[in-house]
């Protein structure tokens, strides 16, 4: 059994060096698969005779002179590529780390973006129900908490009040006899 709460939370700050690692990091795959796209593109074109062709039809309506080549060094178009896409990542780098800190001072006024987020904590079957057994991940022994030193212990997260009767014995307290 899960049970699922309603949690709002508000987004305050985004560390601009954070986004800096994160979007050089996004800008410089999606430019390498972006060169990558074009050399393939290029590849399945240039053995397609396309380039030649567009040059033959040029030459007949004569807008190209007889020994013109537009497509003749497909490496200078890769280098191009590639400048374009070193570009296009610093400069987007640069832009979402600006608006990543255009967002922290708007926040400062505004508040912020808050959000809901669906909080799930997962409650262990009980042992003593017919056909039901405690997967062994779960069945964890510890040690008395005498035993245990103060950065060890186990705190929870929130305050659980027992009461004597169902809600003891649903958790498993045995009362004093």
């Amino acid at each position: 059994m899960a049970s699922v709460r309603r949690v709002r939370r508000v987004i305050r700050k985004f560390d601009p060096w954070t986004v800096l690692k994160v979007s050089i990091v996004f800008y410089a795959v999606m430019s390498v698969a972006f060169v990558l796209g074009l050399v393939i593109l290029w590849a399945v074109v240039n053995n397609a005779g396309i380039p030649q062709a567009i040059e033959d039809f040029g030459k007949k309506i004569t807008l190209l002179e007889a020994d013109a080549e537009l497509f003749a060094d497909g490496e200078r178009y890769l280098r191009v590529a590639v400048f374009l896409g070193v570009v296009w990542t610093v400069l987007m780098t640069g832009l979402t780390t600006l608006a990543a800190v255009m967002y922290n001072l708007i926040s400062d006024i505004v508040g912020g973006i808050e959000i809901v987020v669906l909080e799930e904590t997962l409650n262990a079957p009980q042992a003593t129900q017919a056909g039901v057994r405690i997967p062994r991940s779960w069945q964890t022994t510890q040690p008395p908490a005498s035993a245990l030193t103060s950065d060890q212990v186990d705190l929870p997260t929130e305050e659980v009040a027992f009461e004597e009767g169902a809600a003891a014995s649903r958790f498993g307290v045995r009362s004093s006899p």
